[in-house]
Formats: structure tokens, C-alpha cells, sequence
């Protein structure tokens, strides 16, 4: 049997007028500014003057990723349908795809099968120019900050002591260090320099946790560029960028409204990596989602120790939110890898590597139940090749930590696939639950890279190079110790070590950096070879995307 790809999937789609989308949740035109006819941006002064009452959040994560997959963003589509053909009023909330893996290895980032958000095409590319911006106040700080040594250098800067980074939104390793400021005096302050990817870039993470347009200023302005020669930190503000730059994104910070394939009213907002930032969406379209529907479903990146840890660690943290519910999404395939099977053999019953896989889906699930306390539910994305056994295998042990188990099958059956899920969502949405956090603020920075390791990863303990303690004690001395922690590190692992699957125990967590993010409001500690530019693979999925001489794009998936 043939399917149909994503992409000739959602080009198939009657995709209703966005005007319709915000007349079912009840938006009035004058928040409305339509991006063509099935996109637009919903203005952030609804929060202010809406008195509508909160509805629940769901949170959705999965276990470690795995080259077999997951399908966590098309299981919180294809739940947000399921709940909508049981009858609830939901909203979507949504990272936006990075051009970065859109043309290296994932090849877009919208859901998958009959669980996607369309347009399709728009928000794989280019959408409504989020990233655009993202990247020109970025770059604008950069020029700012060049410009200020060129001119005089009022403030004292040392070029060698400067941390702030130019960004594009693209995989390019040959970005990654670079010297600038080359051809004699008039062409700048020769100096070291080097690229984020955007979705890096600390204006990411402040533009996903400001909570108003004061606020995004607030937190531009106390953005750390660098340091004086007598070590003092020298700050957006003191560079008189913060204006510039909040006009740059002022636009960009209107959450964007579109729809799944169900017609499911969808905010796509945002979308800092979960491995080196925080991964979570936008802090407004989150809440605007939550304004708007009695359900609010939202997701953060990767597996539950990154996106689900700083989803609730960092985001919940600092804009006040408490979840109701947490989806933990699994494969029997991706198991069955974390159990030593090679990927040629997933189609194969094998139920020693599912047994030996199991404890990597059991400790994201007990972390969440027992660290965070959070009522949880494993939704199992079934393939055609899961045999009753191996499913079988999956519920009874999730069933022994008190965790009930609900196969989906979006992918194949859209909403109505999800609606088992739906209603057990509901079900767990009703229960009382004491959430807290892994960490508390007032330990020293090492404490609380110490917490995450050992509470949420299963580690024996971190090791901290003689850069990162040196590093740690200038930011306590500077008064940034009692903020929260973004961990980087590999997504393919509890450890820093991508090659150990499973759950595995007893290891040390190395942290070779540590450096603070002032505007977002934490500290990133760096581990292992994890890198803020990532590299093309060596058969990139941009090889495989075209367009034809109708304007018809293909080869996105």
C-alpha cells in the first residue's frame, strides 16, 4: 500500500479561512491581523482585556529520541483533535520549525500523517518572519555592539571578553568561529567571533519568556554583550540597543494562529531548541491558548529530562503556570533501539530489547509523577509491525508505577485516533496535583546543576572543568547564582554521552561551561560536545526539496 507523504497530505487539505478559526474561539476581528488567507497574527492586548477564566495545560513530551521516532508534535496535534471530536473546546500551542533542521535532517517540524498544522509549507519556511526579526535585532546588538569599540569605546570594553554572537537560522559548522573585523582600521576591531543558530540565540529564549511588551524590553536591556577590561559585565542597555531591537520584534511577538488539519485553532510561536536552549514555545501563545480554550495542549522539544525539564523548571517558573496533565509519548520501535535492536530489525517482535528499553520510558515517567507530581499518561504511537506481546508488554509495566497506558494511532487516523487519549487527559485534567519543581533557586549554581543531574537524569554527579568553576564563581559574584539552570546537552541520552541509551546509571555529567543568559533569566551550562551551531549532515533534506513552475513546493516532510 502507498501513502500519501505529509506534504501531499496537507496539500490535500480545505483549509477553512483564518477569520472562521478565530470566530470558533471566539477572537474579535480587531485582534485579527491576517497573514494572507489562512494565517495571522493575534495582537498580545487580548491577554490584558479578556476576563475569560484559564483552561487547563497539557503538557506533552516523550522519551529520549531515537532515530526511530517518536511523533511527539503529531501526538499533541492528533490529541487536540481527539479532544475536539469528544466535544471540548481546545487550543493548539506550538514551536515554529527552525530552518536548520528543516533542511538538514528532520526536513520540517509540523506534525505528521493526518495530525499536522497547515499551511503546511509557510511554517516549515519562512511563516510570518518570526526569525527574521529574531535574527535582525540579534544582529542589530552585534553592529551595535563592533560599532560602540570602533567609535571610541566609551564603555571599556575588552574585544576579547565579548560573549555576544551573530546568529542565522541555518546549519552552517563553518559559522561556528570566525575572525571579523579584517582590512584595516576602518573595517572594525579585528577580533574573534563566531554564529548561533537562531533558534541559540538568548533573543530566542527573551522573546519565548517575555510576558509583554515591557517585559521583552525589560529583559533586552539587562542582556549581558561582554566585559569592561576592570571585569565589569556591559549589558544591551548600556548600548542604548533595547529600543531598536523591541522595534524589530514588536510585530514578531503577536502570536501566530493557524489550524491542524481538523480545523483545531493552532498557535505556533517561538521556538528555541530543547538540547541547547529552553524548548518550549512562546510564553504568550501559550497563555493566549489557555484564554481561549478550556484545553490548551503544548509541547516542548526532545525527550522529558530537556524540553519537559525547563518546560517546567524555567518556563512554568517564571510565568506562573501549573500543569494539569503530561502526556509521555513513546514507541514500541524507539524502545526496542533504546534496547540495543539496530533500526533494520524494528519490524521484528522482540520483547528482550523492549524489556531492556523499558526503563528509559519508566524514569521520564517516574520523573514526572514523582519529582514533578504530575498526573501522566504514556501514549503509545503504535506502528503496523507492534505486536499485541510487545504492547502488552508496555502496559504492564507502566501499570506497576500507577500509570495507564492509551495507544494512538494520529498518524494514520488523525483525531479520531487520538480520542482514547483525549479522554483519559480529561480524566487525569480533574485530579489534584501538587507540581513542583526538581531544584529550588536559593542553592549555589552547582547545586542546582547537581539536582537536575541526579533527580532527572539518574546521574551519580557532575564534574565541573577547572573553566567551568572559574566561570560559576565570577556569575555568583555578580549576583546571578539564584536563577533558574538551561541544561545543554545531548538529546540522545540521560548522560552527556549520546551513546549511552536506555536509563542509564552511575555516570558523571561533565560541565565545561557555564554562562548567563540575564535577559532570559538563567544560567546555560554546557556539557559534553554539545554545540550552539549545529553542522548539514551529509545528505541534507534541503537535497530533496523543490519547487515546480506552479509555485507547488515538494520534498518537505
Amino acid at each position: 500500500m502507498a501513502y500519501l507523504t505529509d506534504i501531499e497530505i496537507a496539500q490535500r487539505c480545505q483549509m477553512k479561512p483564518i477569520t472562521q478559526i478565530a470566530d470558533s474561539i471566539n477572537i474579535d476581528d480587531k485582534y485579527v491581523e491576517q497573514y494572507g488567507k489562512y494565517k495571522a497574527k493575534v495582537d498580545y492586548s487580548l491577554l490584558k482585556e479578556s476576563d475569560r477564566p484559564n483552561g487547563k495545560l497539557i503538557l506533552v513530551t516523550a522519551i529520549t529520541p531515537t532515530p526511530a521516532g517518536e511523533g511527539k508534535t503529531t501526538t499533541t496535534i492528533g490529541l487536540a483533535d481527539g479532544l475536539k471530536k469528544i466535544g471540548k473546546n481546545v487550543v493548539v500551542a506550538l514551536r515554529e520549525p527552525s530552518l536548520g533542521p528543516v533542511f538538514g535532517v528532520k526536513g520540517g517540524a509540523a506534525g505528521g500523517g493526518y495530525a499536522q498544522v497547515v499551511p503546511m509549507e509557510d511554517i516549515n519556511l519562512h511563516f510570518t518572519g518570526d526569525f527574521h526579526a529574531i535574527g535582525a535585532a540579534n544582529n542589530l546588538l552585534a553592529a551595535m555592539l563592533d560599532n560602540h569599540i570602533q567609535q571610541g569605546n566609551a564603555l571599556n570594553i575588552d574585544p576579547r571578553r565579548i560573549v555576544w554572537k551573530r546568529c542565522v537560522d541555518m546549519n552552517d559548522r563553518q559559522l561556528r568561529f570566525v575572525i571579523d573585523g579584517l582590512g584595516g582600521k576602518v573595517n572594525g576591531t579585528p577580533r574573534e567571533d563566531g554564529f548561533d543558530i537562531t533558534v541559540a540565540s538568548e533573543i530566542m529564549a527573551v522573546f519565548c519568556l517575555a510576558s509583554s511588551i515591557d517585559d521583552l524590553k525589560a529583559r533586552l536591556s539587562r542582556i549581558v554583550v561582554g566585559y569592561t577590561y576592570d571585569d565589569k559585565p556591559v549589558t544591551a542597555g548600556e548600548l542604548k540597543a533595547v529600543g531598536a531591537m523591541a522595534a524589530l520584534l514588536k510585530d514578531a511577538l503577536k502570536p501566530n494562529l493557524v489550524q491542524t488539519l481538523e480545523g483545531t485553532p493552532s498557535f505556533v510561536h517561538g521556538g528555541p531548541f530543547a538540547n541547547i536552549a529552553h524548548g518550549c514555545n512562546s510564553v504568550i501563545a501559550t497563555r493566549m491558548a489557555m484564554k481561549l480554550g478550556d484545553y490548551a495542549v503544548t509541547e516542548a522539544g526532545f525527550g522529558a529530562d530537556l524540553g519537559a525539564e525547563k518546560f517546567l523548571d524555567i518556563k512554568c517558573r517564571m510565568a506562573g503556570l501549573a500543569p494539569n496533565a503530561v502526556v509521555v509519548v513513546a514507541t514500541v520501535r524507539a524502545l526496542k533501539m533504546h534496547g540495543g535492536a539496530l533500526k533494520t530489525e524494528l519490524g521484528n517482535e522482540n520483547l528482550v530489547a523492549l524489556e531492556k528499553g523499558l526503563p528509559n520510558l519508566l524514569r521520564h515517567v517516574s520523573n514526572m509523577v514523582n519529582v514533578y507530581k504530575l498526573p501522566c499518561v504514556v501514549a503509545v504511537n503504535r506502528f503496523p509491525t507492534d505486536t499485541d506481546q510487545e504492547v502488552e508488554l508496555v502496559i504492564k509495566k507502566c501499570k506497576e508505577l500507577g500509570v495507564n497506558v492509551v495507544l494512538s494511532t494520529v498518524w494514520a487516523d488523525g483525531g479520531k485516533g487520538g480520542m482514547a487519549l483525549a479522554e483519559e487527559v480529561v480524566r487525569l485534567c480533574e485530579k489534584e496535583n501538587n507540581f513542583s519543581f526538581s531544584y529550588d533557586l536559593d542553592g549555589t549554581i552547582e547545586d542546582k546543576i547537581e539536582a537536575i543531574v541526579k533527580n532527572v537524569y539518574g546521574g551519580a554527579g557532575v564534574n565541573f572543568t577547572a573553566d567551568a568553576k572559574k566561570q560559576i564563581a565570577t556569575l555568583t559574584a555578580l549576583g546571578f547564582d539564584k536563577i533558574p539552570v538551561c541544561m545543554a546537552k545531548t538529546q540522545y541520552s540521560f548522560s552527556d554521552n549520546p551513546a549511552l541509551l536506555g536509563a542509564p546509571e552511575g555516570f558523571i555529567v561533565t560541565v565545561r561551561n557555564v554562562k548567563v543568559s540575564a535577559g532570559a533569566g538563567f544560567i546555560v551550562a554546557l556539557t559534553g560536545d554539545i554545540m550552539t551551531m549545529p553542522g548539514l549532515p551529509k545528505v541534507p533534506a534541503a537535497e530533496k526539496i523543490d519547487v515546480d513552475s506552479d509555485g507547488k513546493i515538494s520534498g518537505l516532510f
